[in-house]
């Protein structure tokens, strides 16, 4: 390509020179010529501010009718997305292999074809032959799912283009497409944005409710490349151990809902089954209380759940290393409290291994944890279980000071409804409950001494 030549430009007569010089030839003004860059090959080419159509622009307060959520038959799917699919918007779902999440879109999209609404179901990972063996094993073999097993993206939007567009189309996975127009492998970066923008763009233009199953990597997270994140409207993620038989979905990001919302379901030999009561999941169902053991009232997204916190003291002889294990909870946090409830109530942890686990393979990241923690740790070195059918609740400072905590009212109203009947926290929660009697708490000696002294 040509370098462009420069040229300038005199400001007092407009006439154009092609070298620089103090005094204009023309006017004979001194000092007025300026050099003008000329427009380059690329600029010329890439200049947007003409050339394209018009867009349309609609008032934010324009009357209209809304689009209208569709239930998807479960309802704590439904709970997780917010209330039902939103047409037109992309889910991408994400989990561990053999989590279930084949599963569960399975037994969505036979409901929501049942109730007479078209379902397109695109694995490509698996044979229609494939799909229609876990149907059958599912029960399902009587929806009137459309299956089909591809991997080319041109050849899906064809297909679907020539057909009547359905209110459900399930991709799975994002990872298995492939765009001819993109040079690289199934999964690449190029490939998996490639193919989920075109998969996006027919969703949004025909009001499909668009849902692509992603993978995970090693450590959890969504395979392939961030902004898959940001193009969809909600993010899913499918947990659960395997050891368990319960699975949670919960949003990760939700356009039209709240996030940290969950599902819980449990696995059984007939799929995926909803779990109206999941506090019942995560507590042991023993009669008498025992030492080192605290129910603490979570919050996930707009809903309490009870779980059990276990801790276990084991005191060493002199000289050994003792040991800290966590398994629900962040160690880092525990190794905070059992600084705190040395240094601020006089405990002596020093010389005892720590085990700490939270019951059912629930896995916490609330710090309103933290007194339940420090209940069952005092209970645990003391040997004393804490009173029967209480919960415990609130936030610990480095202080030894007990803080507020969020959404508490609605915590302990669970707590009632399950049978609980004494509540401990910060002072300025109110128990919601004439039939729960909370006790406030100021300080982390304050719980010390209702466990150890007062006897």
């Amino acid at each position: 390509m040509a370098k462009p030549k420069k040229r300038y430009v005199c400001q007092a007569c407009g006439s154009v020179s092609h070298r620089w010089q103090g005094q204009c030839a023309d006017c004979a003004e001194w000092n007025t010529l300026v050099e003008d860059a000329p427009a380059t090959v690329f600029s010329m080419k890439h200049d947007l501010s003409s050339g394209g159509r018009a867009v349309e622009f609609v008032d934010l307060d324009k009357p209209g009718a809304l689009p209208t959520r569709q239930p998807t038959g479960l309802a704590e799917f439904d709970r997780a997305l917010g209330g039902g699919l939103v047409p037109g918007s992309a889910i991408l779902l994400g989990g561990d292999p053999g989590i279930g999440k084949s599963t569960l879109l399975l037994q969505a999209a036979a409901k929501i074809a049942r109730e007479g609404r078209g379902v397109v179901y695109v694995s490509g990972e698996e044979a229609t032959a494939q799909v229609r063996m876990r149907a059958a094993r599912l029960g399902l073999s009587d929806a009137p799912v459309k299956l089909a097993a591809a991997t080319g993206v041109r050849d899906i939007l064809t297909t679907l283009g020539s057909m009547d567009t359905p209110g459900l189309l399930v991709i799975d996975s994002i990872q298995t497409m492939h765009s001819d127009t993109i040079e690289g492998a199934p999964g690449t970066v190029s490939q998996v944005r490639g193919c989920a923008f075109e998969l996006i763009r027919y969703a949004k233009e025909n009001g499909v409710a668009l849902v692509l199953v992603g993978h995970v990597t090693k450590d959890g997270s969504i395979a392939g490349p961030r902004v898959l994140e940001h193009m969809v409207d909600v993010v899913m993620s499918f947990e659960g151990e395997r050891s368990h038989q319960y699975r949670i979905l919960r949003a990760l990001k939700n356009r039209f809902g709240a996030v940290d919302e969950i599902g819980v379901f449990a696995m059984a030999g007939e799929g995926l089954e909803e779990v109206d009561n999941p506090s019942m999941l995560f507590l042991s169902g023993r009669d008498e209380p025992m030492a080192g053991s605290a129910v603490f009232p979570a919050i996930e997204g707009t809903r309490p759940v009870l779980v059990e916190i276990q801790a276990l003291i084991v005191r060493l002889q002199s000289g050994a290393t003792p040991r800290r294990a966590v398994v629900g909870w962040d160690s880092g946090r525990l190794a905070m409290l059992l600084a705190v409830l040395e240094s601020r109530c006089g405990l002596n942890f020093s010389s005892a291994e720590v085990y700490l686990n939270v019951a059912g393979g629930y896995r916490l990241s609330d710090p309103a944890a933290d007194l339940a923690v420090a209940a069952a740790l005092v209970s645990a070195m003391a040997d004393r279980p804490l009173p029967p059918r209480s919960v415990w609740l609130g936030e610990v400072s480095l202080a030894g000071e007990i803080r507020p905590v969020a959404h508490g009212g609605l915590r302990l109203r669970e707590a009632a409804k399950l049978g609980f009947d004494r509540g401990y926290g910060p002072a300025d929660v109110k128990a919601g409950s004439a039939a729960l009697t909370y006790d406030g708490l100021s300080q982390l000696a304050n719980l010390v001494d209702r466990i150890i002294g007062s006897t």
